[in-house]
């Protein structure tokens, strides 16, 4: 499965404002997600995992010394780089507050149907007066296939056509295959640390995506 990554249609067809959609895909550097993978428009792949967290801070000297010295060995035990990237957003509360207020209703006893409904109210102003963020953390996974099958783009624009397709998916699914067998070392290591991680699939991606290029905008679109 592969999916582009593209802007929101507009009502319009103004040939201004399509100029203006060509110029604002142009900053957008993935040519294409396929199979799980990202595919970056000079050649490159990715792919992303997300990762649980622990709390440091909570942590006993020993047991944050410990942790240093596991992710430093993790860290000089990679033959290969890869990219750390924390995403912070404003918590939305409102799903919560649903719950809560649907568990209203459907009680009976009034003390607890009380106190429930001032829990809500509770919970509802603070979030209002307090920024709450919640975090999310992704280990991007890099594989630059050789020189010459990335000049002109992806795989050498398909290796030059649908002519070489069998030779072109073969090809990716080599570089898959790559991808996937850091991936396992990644996990491995961070395992060693207590964290779980996950590999993103295409449409996990592509709601990932979106909402990096649309940071207005609550969800992505449906695909087809």
């Amino acid at each position: 499965m592969s999916r582009k990554i593209s802007n929101k249609k507009m009502p319009t067809v103004k040939a201004e404002d399509q100029q203006k959609a060509r110029a604002a895909q142009e900053f957008v550097p993935i040519e294409e997600i396929r199979d799980g993978v990202v595919i970056l428009k000079p050649g490159g792949l990715r792919l992303v995992l997300i990762s649980s967290s622990l709390n440091f801070a909570l942590k006993s000297e020993d047991e944050q010394t410990a942790l240093l010295l596991q992710y430093q060995n993790f860290l000089n035990a990679l033959e290969f780089h890869v990219q750390i990237f924390v995403e912070s957003r404003k918590l939305d509360i409102r799903p919560y507050l649903t719950v809560l207020e649907d568990l209203e209703k459907n009680q009976l006893n009034d003390l607890i149907k009380i106190q429930t409904r001032e829990y809500i109210e509770f919970v509802r102003t603070f979030t209002e007066n307090t920024n709450i963020m919640s975090k999310t953390f992704f280990v991007i996974i890099p594989y630059e296939p050789p020189v010459l099958e990335k000049s002109g783009g992806f795989l050498g624009r398909l290796l030059l056509g649908r002519a070489a397709a069998g030779n072109t998916q073969d090809k990716f699914g080599e570089y898959r295959s790559q991808l996937e067998q850091r991936a396992s070392v990644v996990a491995q290591g961070l395992s060693r640390l207590g964290l779980r991680v996950v590999q993103l699939g295409t449409e996990e991606l592509v709601e990932l995506f979106f909402k990096i290029f649309n940071p207005g905008e609550a969800e992505a679109p449906q695909l087809s």
